[in-house]
Parts: C-alpha cells; sequence; structure tokens
C-alpha cells in the first residue's frame, strides 16, 4: 500500500468518525428548528431569534446524553490510528 493509499484511507475514516459523531447533534438541531418554525407559523409570530435558544438547549442535551458514546467513538478512531503507526511510519 503506497503512501497516498494510506492518506486517503486516514482522512477517510476521519470524516466517517466525525460524520457520525456529529449527526446525532445535527439531528436534533433540525427536530427543533422545524418544530419551533411550525409553531411560529401556526402562531403568526415571525421573530427570527426565537429559534436559536431551543435549538441551542437540543443540541446540549443531546451532548450530554451522548457524551459517552462520542468519546468512545473518537477514543476508538485514535486508538486504530495510533496502533497502525508503526507500521504507517516504517513503511
Amino acid at each position: 500500500m503506497d503512501d497516498v493509499q494510506i492518506a486517503v484511507d486516514l482522512t477517510r475514516a476521519a470524516f466517517v468518525v466525525a460524520v457520525k459523531v456529529a449527526l446525532p447533534l445535527l439531528v436534533a438541531g433540525l427536530v427543533v428548528g422545524v418544530i419551533v418554525s411550525v409553531l411560529q407559523a401556526a402562531t403568526s409570530v415571525q421573530e427570527q431569534t426565537l429559534t436559536f435558544i431551543p435549538k441551542i438547549l437540543a443540541v446540549a442535551f443531546t451532548a450530554y446524553l451522548l457524551m459517552q458514546w462520542m468519546m468512545s467513538v473518537v477514543l476508538e478512531f485514535a486508538r486504530r490510528l495510533f496502533e497502525g503507526m508503526p507500521w504507517f511510519f516504517y513503511s
């Protein structure tokens, strides 16, 4: 395996981990944003800043609930990365 392929594989794995960790937070913000938008449309309240606080709270609460899982995903990626380092540097 050449150096370019190793770099591509590591980058791809890093992107997969980043998406896996960020996706629940983004989905929580999206769901809360849609709910608040529907409530705004139903009540004819068109305040743009009204969506920020519920989104921030939803993302923070989701991060609090899933922090252990997110850290285990990142630590597993780091463990696999550092286990493969000697092979990477001496090839």
